[in-house]
């Protein structure tokens, strides 16, 4: 006979059949995560207790537990500490979720949630100068329909600076390839926003609809393999890490950067402020949520700083005018004097 399910199963069930999809209204990717988040967490808990992941319950969650998971994905897993409070982001949903529909365990939540998230060392914002991604963007092979297909990803995500899950999403009902050019694109939070598509990308893409054969009211997800499924994020990452590589032996500075999907959309947003687009349209473009966001692109920009440095002068004339003090003895003397 199989045991009944424990309470914390019950209440995972609820949490993630119920209470985020449908209370929450979170996105599928959303759901994913936080999915991932307690399968890393129940695998570690059942090693930890000794027992199998269906023989766990609440008291097996407890801070100290939850904090010695935290210490396991950094140290074991090798995550960084934006990776460790997206985890522990997920647990504390969880512990908010069972605090309200079952008070039982609400003092257990509560510590739970005192268990504070790690500060996180700012990073440097990562982008590619103009010479480097144009090579990037140069380098796949466009006599094959592999090398045309990473040609119009490539350049989409740079025309939009949209993230790689987003243009992973797009199908071609969401192309207006006719002016106005644009694409609809579906972002954090299900928020929808419109982006501009340059004449160069629109061509690129009315060539790959024509070689698939897909018409622009299909409702398939356009960027595939060659099995007919939806790229992924690690496919097209992969593909960036290829091509960086063939385009570093043109441009020699591409071989100290790291280059991913989410580097492109940083170019994108300094290509923009380089262009002398304003940060409220950059944000707009680019799908952040607070403007705060944008702001830091306006720190990362090199050839802004170069600009400014080469436009400012010094102060006054302060060298002569010391050397003029220096000529003029009989002042000093007086001054000496008093």
């Amino acid at each position: 006979m199989s045991a009944k399910p424990s309470s914390l199963a019950r209440t995972l069930r609820e949490f993630f059949a119920d209470h985020l999809p449908r209370v929450r209204g979170m996105s599928p990717h959303t759901v994913c995560s936080y999915r991932d988040s307690f399968t890393i967490l129940l695998r570690f808990l059942a090693e930890r207790h000794g027992r199998d992941v269906v023989r766990l319950d609440f008291d097996d969650l407890s801070p100290a537990s939850i904090i010695a998971f935290l210490a396991h994905l950094e140290e074991h897993r090798h995550n960084a500490a934006a990776t460790r409070n997206a985890r522990l982001a997920a647990i504390h949903s969880f512990a908010r979720f069972a605090a309200t529909n079952h008070p039982e365990h609400l003092e257990l939540c509560q510590r739970i949630l005192a268990v504070p998230f790690k500060r996180a060392r700012a990073r440097l914002v990562e982008y590619l100068e103009a010479r480097e991604i144009a090579a990037i963007l140069d380098a796949p092979d466009c006599a094959t329909p592999d090398g045309r297909r990473d040609h119009a990803i490539m350049l989409t995500l740079f025309n939009t600076g949209a993230r790689v899950q987003e243009m992973l999403d797009v199908r071609p009902s969401d192309l207006q390839l006719v002016r106005p050019l644009q694409v609809r694109l579906r972002g954090k939070g299900r928020k929808e926003r419109i982006c501009p598509l340059w004449p160069r990308t629109v061509k690129v893409l009315r060539a790959l609809l024509a070689e698939l054969g897909l018409e622009t009211t299909s409702t398939q997800q356009l960027f595939r393999n060659h099995r007919g499924e939806t790229l992924s994020r690690f496919g097209v990452r992969y593909l960036l890490r290829k091509y960086t590589k063939h385009a570093a032996a043109v441009v020699k500075t591409l071989v100290a950067k790291r280059v991913h999907p989410h580097v492109i959309r940083h170019t994108t947003a300094v290509h923009l402020l380089q262009a002398g687009v304003d940060l409220v349209t950059i944000s707009h473009w680019l799908g952040h949520a607070s403007i705060e966001t944008t702001n830091r692109y306006a720190a990362v920009d090199l050839e802004t700083k170069r600009a400014a440095v080469a436009k400012a002068r010094p102060i006054g004339r302060v060298a002569p005018a010391a050397a003029a003090w220096r000529k003029d003895r009989t002042i000093l003397q007086w001054l000496e004097s008093l």
